[in-house]
């Protein structure tokens, strides 16, 4: 593998290991995949805490959310930019800025003593990520090149993307509990330097000879129109869908991304070439990805809601309930890895996205006198094992057979439609459960616990069908594609 004092190649692609060095490239995943573990972790770390956040810098209650929003709205709106920068200028190179910045916002964030200075640090934190993330993602497609090494090092990645949103909520927990909120902070600038500095050393360069023919146009309509959107979808359901804020913001972003669209297809140095999304196990990969994204945010809000308001945990026993479903992920993906060479993408992604939904399903049977073990723990477990079978092929098929100077711009886009699927979910699962909700509190009077429970388990159920959704799309539109010829070839020791 290249180092920090390699010469990239003069069409810029990474040298190959060295037959000495290929122990290092397991060393490069473990920097790789601790940088995206602090990202998916950002996601959920800071909900089980806002209580202790609004009591100590004062917020009202609107403007709570903006402490979760102001890192969605900047993280999913700067992916494709974040991307593209990592193609463009270099992958190892936005990997270090984007630790170094996000160890910034983590500092500022936690010494903040007012609402603005924890905003601001939050949208550091949101940029970084934006540029972190697809930069990670890329290196380790760079870094792993033969097959089976490959599986193994998208394995490990799955496993962080899928259950680092749980794990985010055990830790949260454990550190606001038990420190205080500033701590869920302060414990990822060690983190975030500490990659910044390996990975100046263990992860190799890439740079695009077309460095200097930036989509500069584009750049500006697609995040302008991607936060717009982003916003639009964080925001609505405190707004309400029907105000004329909310529309009025929505038809920008949507004129944004059409202007967006329209450009990209004339343009040589694109922002998002459409020769990605024209194919077809790209784009079905990505909406999956989407749809997962849907469901799974919404399922740990309303958990973590469910638990904390009717059955009266507390914030370390919230985290510890859900932890079983990141255990389910670790073993799921374990024997995915195992599997994906020898059974289609396909295959793995609609056995997984099957799980999940039935594992939603179970979950509809939650009341308000729901025991754990034998109501939340089999729907938790069986929704774990579906992520894990699932996001080893779903990642492999988004990024993994993109063309070589695509691979940020890829990954970006595959971050994003989570992160918009996230959005989206909870918006309308919210919408659907409060709806159903209000109905059971108008037939008999007032609003019962179990109304509220009802209201959850219909907002389940909807989660199940987007999870049968993707496994049509899977069938659709994700083909074996290249994995098919490398079974027959001779593979090297990962």
């Amino acid at each position: 593998m290249s180092t920090a004092h390699d010469p990239p190649a003069v069409d810029g692609r990474a040298a190959p290991p060295a037959p000495g060095k290929r122990d290092a490239r397991w060393l490069a995943l473990a920097v790789l995949a601790g940088s995206h573990l602090l990202i998916v972790l950002d996601a959920t770390i800071v909900n089980v805490a806002l209580n202790s956040v609004r009591d100590d810098l004062g917020f009202a209650h609107a403007d709570l959310q903006w402490v979760v929003t102001a890192y969605t709205l900047t993280f999913g709106g700067f992916l494709l930019l974040g991307g593209r920068l990592a193609d463009r200028l270099g992958r190892r190179r936005m990997f270090v800025w984007g630790a170094v910045v996000f160890a910034l916002g983590s500092f500022l964030a936690g010494l903040a003593e007012s609402q603005h200075l924890l905003i601001l640090g939050r949208i550091l934190q949101g940029l970084a990520g934006a540029v972190l993330s697809p930069a990670a993602l890329s290196l380790l497609l760079a870094v792993f090149t033969e097959q089976r090494a490959r599986d193994r090092a998208l394995g490990v990645w799955a496993v962080v993307s899928a259950g680092g949103n749980a794990l985010g909520l055990v830790l949260g927990g454990v550190l606001t509990q038990m420190l205080s909120w500033e701590w869920i902070f302060w414990i990822s600038v060690p983190v975030a330097l500490c990659a910044a500095l390996c990975g100046r050393f263990v992860l190799p360069e890439r740079v695009d000879a077309q460095v200097r023919q930036f989509d500069i146009a584009g750049a500006i309509l697609g995040t302008v129109g991607l936060g717009a959107l982003m916003y639009t979808l964080v925001s609505a359901p405190e707004t309400g869908w029907t105000s004329p804020g909310t529309w009025l913001v929505l038809l920008v972003a949507t004129g944004l991304l059409a202007v967006f669209a329209h450009l990209q297809r004339t343009r040589s140095n694109a922002l998002l070439p459409l020769r990605v999304l024209r194919d077809r196990s790209v784009l079905g990969a990505d909406l999956v990805g989407l749809l997962f994204g849907a469901a799974v945010y919404a399922l740990f809000y309303f958990l973590s809601v469910f638990m904390g308001e009717v059955l009266g945990y507390t914030p370390v026993e919230i985290g510890l309930a859900i932890l079983p479903i990141t255990a389910a992920i670790t073993v799921a993906a374990w024997c995915a890895d195992k599997l994906v060479r020898r059974v289609p993408p396909q295959v793995m992604i609609m056995t997984g996205t099957s799980l999940a939904a039935v594992g939603l399903v179970s979950l509809t049977r939650i009341a308000p006198g729901s025991g754990y073990a034998d109501t939340l723990l089999p729907g938790l477990v069986c929704v774990g094992l579906g992520m894990g079978t699932a996001f080893v092929a779903l990642t492999s098929a988004a990024v993994g057979e993109v063309a070589e100077e695509d691979s940020g711009v890829a990954s970006g886009l595959f971050n994003a439609g989570q992160q918009i699927g996230g959005a989206i979910g909870l918006a309308v699962l919210t919408a659907v459960s409060t709806a159903r909700t209000q109905r059971l509190a108008d037939e008999s009077g007032t609003v019962t616990p179990g109304d509220v429970t009802g209201g959850w388990s219909l907002g389940f159920l909807v989660a199940a069908g987007m999870m049968l959704l993707g496994t049509a799309v899977t069938a659709l539109t994700i083909r074996e594609g290249k994995r098919a010829a490398s079974k027959t070839a001779p593979e090297a020791t990962g």
